[in-house]
């Protein structure tokens, strides 16, 4: 896999877009921060953009699997870099409107970038080795995202607004011209046009994909256990400061759990070999319920830290292989779609858990609430495992080629 160019380039464009990516945010909250008193605001603000890719989706997920996915890749990564023009107008005439424009057209153009991303990795690689180039690229991923943060903070005393952006310009420009470099075999894969000349229909042509093979379903659904964690992952951490009352924990927090994605990223590889991807699903997920359960002893710094390091770990190893599985069981005519709506699912749900999160935190405290959504998590994995059990599910038994047919 290290011999192969390509995934060198997915990697590197990986990294740097990434780098661009958290530049851009930590501007945007910056930006905000002058201008824009209330959170509330703030937050509405930020979901728009994250709405417009919602609404986008079905359009995105049909042209992907319609056209090139290199290509789709390479216009949105242009798009996405001149989208920043937006946030210079923004700061020129010291106007949020301008910013709702820069959101709009940036989570636009995101939601046609990752789905045709996540389609064309399984065409650089043997599907052998899809499940360590996914926990490879989660962990460039939240290596950017580590750096990134840490330089936007000090450019931010160092240099102006104006600039940070411009190096956030100057990182999508670079993620264009990697992808130009990419040489993706997409002869082999069937053309959405030729499985279905009604292909305008978008979602509606995978729902029944999704409904036929129970492993891709099962699947998807489970992928809602870590989201309950991750939405409202920032207000834990927030709360968790508030009752230790430290600032100092919250760099502990971000880091430890960070490390520990990488590292469970990175062994997931050598867990894939001794155990299925049946046992990794429902062992890491119920883990994460208990990474829930312990922040209920939040107000000791080594619990808390503790929890979130099993969180981490676990997730590092969740989600690379709940995507090796997606793109492996569901036909190729179908990823650019099936991605998409995967990617507006997973926004939408961010949304509603964040909003759920911040509800019960003011509700009932954080340390009840912790020990609510630890049970369910436990009792969603333990009711998939029954069902699994009581239909004799086993992922390993559904080849590609079945599923194809």
């Amino acid at each position: 896999m290290w011999k192969n160019r390509n995934v060198w380039i997915i990697l590197t464009g990986e990294f740097v877009a990434g780098l661009g990516l958290w530049l851009g945010i930590i501007g945007n909250l910056e930006f905000m921060q002058d201008r824009v008193p209330s959170d509330f605001v703030k937050a509405v603000i930020l979901a728009i953009g994250l709405l417009a890719g919602v609404a986008i989706g079905p359009l995105a997920g049909r042209l992907t699997d319609q056209g090139s996915k290199k290509k789709i890749m390479l216009i949105s990564s242009i798009v996405r870099a001149l989208s920043v023009i937006f946030m210079f107008v923004a700061i020129e005439t010291n106007s949020v409107v301008w910013m709702v424009i820069f959101l709009i057209i940036l989570q636009g153009s995101a939601a046609f970038y990752f789905p045709a991303l996540q389609a064309a990795i399984p065409l650089i690689v043997k599907e052998r080795e899809l499940l360590a180039l996914n926990g490879v690229h989660m962990n460039v991923s939240t290596l950017s995202r580590v750096i990134g943060t840490a330089i936007a903070g000090v450019l931010l005393t160092l240099i102006s607004l104006r600039n940070v952006y411009a190096l956030s310009l100057v990182a999508y420009l670079l993620l264009a011209v990697a992808t130009l470099f990419l040489k993706l075999d997409e002869t082999k894969t069937p053309s959405a046009k030729k499985v279905d000349a009604k292909a305008s229909s978008g979602f509606k042509d995978v729902f029944p994909i999704i409904k036929s093979i129970p492993v891709i379903f099962m699947t998807l659904v489970m992928t809602l256990i870590p989201l309950l964690f991750i939405g409202g992952f920032n207000l834990l951490v927030i709360n968790i400061s508030e009752l230790q009352d430290s600032t100092a924990i919250k760099g502990w927090i971000y880091t430890a759990e960070g490390l520990a994605f990488m590292t469970g990223a990175f062994m997931i590889k050598r867990i894939g070999e001794k155990f299925s991807a049946f046992s990794i699903l429902f062992s890491f997920s119920f883990l994460i319920g208990v990474a829930q359960l312990m922040l209920y002893f939040a107000d000791i710094p080594f619990m808390s830290i503790a929890a979130f390091v099993l969180f981490g770990f676990s997730v590092g190893c969740f989600f690379p292989t709940a995507v090796t599985i997606f793109q492996t069981r569901m036909p190729k005519e179908y990823h650019g779609r099936f991605f998409s709506f995967r990617n507006m699912l997973d926004r939408i749900i961010f949304q509603v858990v964040l909003l759920v999160t911040g509800f019960f935190l003011d509700l009932i405290g954080l340390q009840l609430m912790v020990v609510l959504f630890g049970i369910s998590s436990i009792a969603m994995t333990g009711a998939f495992l029954v069902y699994t059990r009581k239909h004799q599910l086993h992922i390993e038994e559904h080849s590609t080629e079945k599923m194809s047919s």
